[in-house]
């Protein structure tokens, strides 16, 4: 992840740079991402790799930030929870409108199904080679194949439904407090030890279940001296808007690195 590394991230709304060639894990929650050292080079690559990109060229104002208060934001170590409402009093001294809602009550059942719909995809885009191959699949891709094919085509079907009706139930929730952008941690906390994992992806799962876009940046850091980050969700299809709005950030130099 992006916050691990002290670098810009950057995924786009679900399904907005091509995917020929890509080899998927999950064709339902597979985005194709950017990673860059500033924005500047963030806003050069999306010009360059998404869609239709037409950058905004106007004043854009200042976001209205929403905090996801509850389950959710406490799956976060205290240490970098810390460092994150530091940040969010930073935006709030800078004149940013920063509003506090509970979401996500159910994350622990959000993340269940998360995981469960994309281990069944993984496990139908190697339904023909695993069965004369497993013996040659480490054991970790082993266990995420065969929990794939304890999945029912009807709780597949639901938990693929489920993402859109997490998309539309975000944009009525702005809509309703007049929340522009999401802001929340990035990552649970710094880079775990050793490279048998590439982390906890928890605090990114909901808005890639949802298929909205969103920016890390990195501020500040752990205790360890290791790098922390800061994701902002922006509406589907909005990516333009995410990534002005957080060219002006940038500019501004209100968060800490």
């Amino acid at each position: 992840p992006a916050a691990y590394c002290g670098i810009v991230g950057f995924k786009p709304s679900y399904d907005r740079i091509a995917t020929p060639g890509i080899v998927y894990f999950s064709r339902t929650a597979d985005h194709v991402g950017l990673f860059t050292q500033d924005m500047e080079g963030m806003a050069l690559a999306a010009g360059v790799l998404m869609r239709d990109w037409r950058p905004e060229t106007g004043d854009v104002g200042q976001p209205v930030l929403g905090v996801p208060d509850g389950p959710y934001l406490a799956q976060t170590e205290p240490a970098a929870l810390d460092e994150f409402e530091w940040q969010v009093g930073q935006l709030q001294r800078a004149s940013y409108e920063v509003k506090r809602l509970p979401t996500f009550e159910k994350i622990a059942e959000l993340n269940q199904l998360h995981r469960r719909m994309v281990a069944a995809e993984f496990a139908q885009e190697h339904a023909a080679i695993y069965p004369p191959y497993a013996g040659h699949y480490r054991p970790r891709t082993r266990e995420i194949i065969e929990l794939g094919q304890t999945v029912s085509t009807e709780e597949l079907a639901a938990a693929r439904a489920n993402s859109l009706h997490l998309r539309a139930d975000l944009e009525a929730q702005m809509d309703a407090a007049g929340i522009d952008l999401w802001v929340c941690p990035a990552a649970t906390g710094p880079a775990p030890v050793g490279i048998h994992a590439t982390g906890d992806p928890v605090m990114n799962l909901p808005w890639t279940h949802a298929g909205l876009p969103a920016i890390t940046v990195p501020v500040g850091r752990s205790a360890e001296g290791l790098p922390l980050g800061m994701q902002f969700v922006g509406r589907f299809g909005a990516d333009e808007r995410l990534l002005a709005w957080m060219q002006a950030l940038d500019g501004a130099r209100i968060l800490s690195v």
